[in-house]
């Protein structure tokens, strides 16, 4: 790993890059600060954003919480908890493996795309505190397509995961998420925390700018993304995997949509080629990548509290454990 640590240091960024085995920690490195106006450096402890990885997490709490994955979502929620423009043929696993052709409130592709931080500069970020607020974001947009075709990547479709599991459980997002995942899976400092409440170890999110992105980001996250994990617990998270979605873990990692060459989506998760599973996220001021490669019984986490390089890092990790 020394010729991997040299090679990072040629990169910009600011984060935490882990990876484990077998036998545990095999590679573990800090770089920049947590707090740059503290003086507090980036460390083990550090709790990072983690945007979209955010939705592993959506994914297996709606496994363990949806009995059939297949059901129509009108079927599961009632006409003020769903978009109004919501095809009746729209299933809960059109949304899990992004197949449903619902508008996206934050287009990432094509025409659509937007900036994600431009969504609030007119709209207050601490007026964004359960799945339920961004209906409004996409609730009246005409579908893309009828859902089962392409592949589109949608977060308003893991939104409306968040509101299923709302609705069958009884229970806000964050308090399912540690009952079903976090708890389970031993994640204890793991949790949705808001951007204007003070914790400690958590690592605030720079833009390029060098601002901080309180006002780029909703104020707490939510099914789509948003969660604040260490590295450590992210390891935790897919070792314990499988036994966290019992006997549907092999229709979690079954492909269900192709991507692009050598890439597929799972229920929540990309599948690669050479065997990894995991998710990648991004947001203003944050880059995050997990993966775990079952053949090694390793694991590859980035976290960053900036935008740049996660990318570089995880392949650098990922070909120096798959040699």
């Amino acid at each position: 790993m020394h010729t991997v640590s040299a090679a990072m240091d040629g990169l910009e960024f600011s984060g935490v890059a882990v990876v484990t085995g077998p036998a545990g920690v095999e590679y573990e490195r800090c770089w920049g600060l947590a707090d740059r106006a503290a003086g507090i450096a980036n460390s083990p402890r550090t709790r990072f954003g983690l945007a979209s990885v955010t939705k592993m997490f959506t994914a297996v709490a709606t496994a363990r919480t949806v009995p059939d994955l297949h059901a129509p979502v009108v079927s599961l929620l009632p006409p003020e908890r769903r978009p109004a423009t919501l095809r009746p043929d729209v299933t809960v696993h059109h949304l899990l493996c992004h197949t449903s052709g619902i508008a996206d409130y934050a287009e990432e592709e094509g025409e659509e795309a937007v900036d994600y931080a431009d969504l609030w500069i007119d709209r207050p970020v601490y007026a964004m505190t359960r799945p339920a607020d961004f209906l409004p974001l996409f609730g009246d947009l005409p579908p893309y397509t009828p859902p089962g075709g392409d592949w589109r990547y949608s977060n308003a479709g893991y939104v409306l995961l968040g509101l299923v599991v709302e609705e069958l459980t009884g229970e806000p997002f964050p308090d399912v998420m540690d009952r079903l995942v976090f708890r389970p899976a031993g994640m204890a400092d793991s949790g949705f925390f808001r951007l204007d409440e003070p914790r400690p170890d958590v690592a605030v999110g720079y833009l390029p700018t060098g601002r901080t992105n309180i006002y780029s980001t909703p104020v707490v996250g939510g099914a789509d993304g948003g969660a604040f994990c260490t590295a450590a617990d992210l390891d935790r998270f897919l070792r314990a995997y499988e036994e966290l979605v019992g006997d549907r873990a092999g229709l979690m990692l079954t492909p269900h949509a192709p991507i692009d060459a050598g890439i597929d989506m799972g229920y929540g998760c990309f599948l690669y080629g050479d065997g990894r599973f995991g998710h990648g996220g991004g947001d203003p001021g944050v880059g995050a990548l997990v993966q775990r490669l079952p053949g090694p019984d390793a694991t590859v986490v980035v976290l960053a509290n900036t935008e740049d390089s996660v990318v570089a890092v995880r392949d650098l990790l990922v070909d120096a454990v798959l040699g």
